[in-house]
């Protein structure tokens, strides 16, 4: 296989204008440097199963390479993906099993097939997935068991999700957003005038705000399933910072990302080591992403929750955020409360800091104080390391990447930061 080291640009072609052309390349490195992006803030893997030695591949800097990753037009791959995760807490299956049981007999509940729950499984232990993309209308990912399989698979305007030990099913559309995209041809789009709109301007942009807090260099080669990859190597600078070393895997032909690493500065094995074992990069198969529910299937429908929801006055349900993906802004959840959050300090060591309704409710005039029960807060003083500051009294909560700081008059400082910048920052809130 010969390796291919240097990245391309594409000049416009016959009958196209340069906005439609930035636009198109913008779309076509978006994905994988959006994951790559994603790994460098919160996840990351180890070195994937090396062969017998690290492949001979050219020599590439560390601008070539993310520059490599920004020109990737890969749109099509299947393959299995295994993912270990150890951030020091103890197995959430069993919870995950809970709150899927109880939003089976709860109503308005999403049951077994509800992916609130399910990828609750996801932040401990090991698991296997197979995934398969097609461009932006076609995916499937599914987690495999022993004797289940649970899978999620979005086919145009169609999302679903099944897990065959219940035999229950999850229904929703997908989000306008999402179906819309790629439809207008970019007549009503525009780009950020900020945006970089070529993989040379992307890495030159990428390494200029990495100077000052990170450090970005190419640590060699290695394999990821078979395939000559180079790793690209990123290090905080900064000290207090959770965060060791980020290790990214891009593949030597295409510029996809592999594998990701993060490795923890406290030592040890990696928080999150995700991977391909297998993977192919030709279209996968039309019918991999169609789907049915099979016969006595329960199925539940996203728009019938969100329904019974508003009749009871409780706001989004399970199927408005599985539809946007499982994510939510805490930090405006939080404030809806009568918070407000913000950011101390910058970069690897920054805090979010959510000033929340408990603080509110004790400062405001004749507020009623409610103690908690003292079998909760025995366990909770169990739990976290009761920290002292200028800010008062509090516990901090801590995993082996991110840690909290409560404290006792209702604020929460969180961040992949240690303890002692924890407190620091919440000093400096005062």
């Amino acid at each position: 296989m010969a390796p291919n080291g240097n990245a391309h640009s594409t000049e416009p072609g016959e009958g196209e204008g340069t906005g439609a052309v930035r636009r198109r390349k913008a779309a076509r490195y978006i994905v994988p440097v959006a994951v790559a992006g994603l790994a460098a803030a919160t996840i990351g893997l180890v070195p994937a199963f090396a062969g017998s030695g690290d492949p001979d591949l050219p020599k590439i800097t560390a601008q070539q390479l993310i520059e490599k990753i920004a020109a990737s037009d890969t749109e099509q791959l299947s393959g299995s993906v295994k993912i270990n995760t150890d951030l020091g807490l103890p197995s959430l299956d069993g919870l995950a099993g809970s709150l899927g049981g109880a939003a089976k007999g709860g109503q308005g509940g999403g049951g077994s097939a509800d992916p609130q729950a399910k990828l609750m499984e996801l932040a401990s232990g090991s698991h296997t997935m197979r995934v398969a993309i097609d461009g932006q209308d076609r995916q499937k990912v599914s987690l495999v068991d022993k004797a289940a399989e649970y899978s999620m698979i979005h086919n145009g305007d169609e999302v679903w999700a099944y897990d065959s030990a219940s035999n229950e099913a999850f229904h929703a559309k997908a989000p306008k957003g999402e179906r819309d995209a790629g439809k207008g041809h970019g007549k009503h789009q525009k780009l950020p005038e900020s945006m970089p709109t070529t993989p040379k301007a992307f890495a030159e942009q990428a390494l200029k705000a990495a100077e000052k807090d990170t450090a970005v260099t190419v640590d060699g080669t290695t394999q990821v399933a078979g395939r000559d990859a180079y790793q690209l190597l990123i290090k905080p600078k900064q000290s207090g910072s959770t965060v060791g070393e980020i290790r990214v895997a891009v593949d030597s032909l295409t510029g996809t990302p592999l594998k990701f690493t993060l490795n923890p500065s406290s030592g040890g094995k990696a928080v999150v080591d995700v991977g391909f074992t297998k993977v192919d990069f030709a279209k996968p198969d039309a019918s991999t992403f169609k789907f049915s529910p099979p016969k006595g299937a329960k199925v539940t429908e996203a728009d019938d929750l969100k329904a019974q929801e508003g009749k009871q006055g409780k706001g989004a349900g399970p199927g408005e955020d599985f539809g946007k993906g499982l994510g939510m802004d805490f930090g405006k959840e939080f404030g809806k409360g009568g918070g407000d959050a913000k950011v101390i300090g910058e970069g690897w060591t920054s805090v979010l800091h959510l000033s929340g309704g408990a603080d509110g409710a004790k400062k405001a005039p004749g507020a009623k104080q409610e103690k908690m029960p003292a079998e909760a807060q025995g366990l909770l003083d169990s739990l976290g390391d009761k920290v002292t500051g200028k800010f008062g009294e509090g516990r901090v909560f801590s995993t082996r990447i991110v840690n909290a700081l409560m404290t006792d008059d209702g604020q929460v400082y969180v961040g992949a930061v240690t303890k002692d910048a924890l407190v620091k920052a919440a000093n400096e809130a005062k």
